[in-house]
């Protein structure tokens, strides 16, 4: 079912098109949620509270934006109430550097593996450390772009910013998270040059 005709059908009370939004969405939501909160139960709780809110506010939704920049407003709300409610510490999930020099997220593999279980647990501890020394806004930003995979654009509109001020804040987040990794345990090594690179991608 087209996106559009789903929500306009949410709108006027139709579960089965309610439904097929939810599904489409649903494993982005939590995986924001998850990095959030740092386990399953309290992720599903938020995923769950994100859906209600969605059901009951969609009528009011004017289709001035995109319903996933609205969704993700949402989801964001949600999670900042939840770490105001918590008010304690999230276990979050593995980062790795990837090309570029850009990281990327996660949601754990929860299947045991012996051989590097030790090795996940203490650099997922490292990394929620360095996470916590982030501001609130340096690390929202980096979980919409490398968790949920959102453009520049996207992020801009749900966070109502500009995208040049979203471009350099992700920037800025990224280099202070790398350099607080750098401190505790050398995980990566200095961000790799783009002409080394051979110019990188624009």
């Amino acid at each position: 079912m087209n996106e559009t005709i789903a929500v306009q059908r949410a709108k006027r009370g139709d579960g089965e098109a309610f439904e097929a939004l939810v599904t489409q969405y649903e494993q982005k939501v939590y995986s924001l949620a998850y990095h959030y909160a740092g386990n399953e139960h309290d992720a599903m709780d938020i995923s769950q509270e994100v859906f209600l809110r969605v059901y009951r506010f969609l009528p009011q939704f004017n289709e001035d934006s995109r319903f996933s920049t609205w969704l993700y407003r949402v989801t964001s709300n949600v999670c900042k109430d939840y770490v105001r409610k918590k008010n304690g510490k999230n276990d979050l999930s593995l980062y790795q550097e990837g090309e570029d020099g850009e990281y990327s997220f996660d949601v754990p593999d929860l299947r045991y593996n012996p051989e590097n279980a030790l090795e996940q647990q203490e650099m997922r501890r490292e990394i929620h450390e360095s996470l916590q020394s982030l501001s609130p806004d340096h690390r929202e930003i980096l979980v919409m772009r490398d968790v949920l995979g959102l453009t520049y654009e996207d992020i801009a509109q749900t966070l109502q910013l500009e995208e040049g001020t979203v471009k350099s804040r992700i920037s800025r987040a990224r280099d202070k998270l790398r350099l607080k990794l750098m401190e505790k345990g050398n995980f990566f090594g200095p961000r790799p040059s783009k002409k080394a690179k051979g110019g990188g991608k624009k």
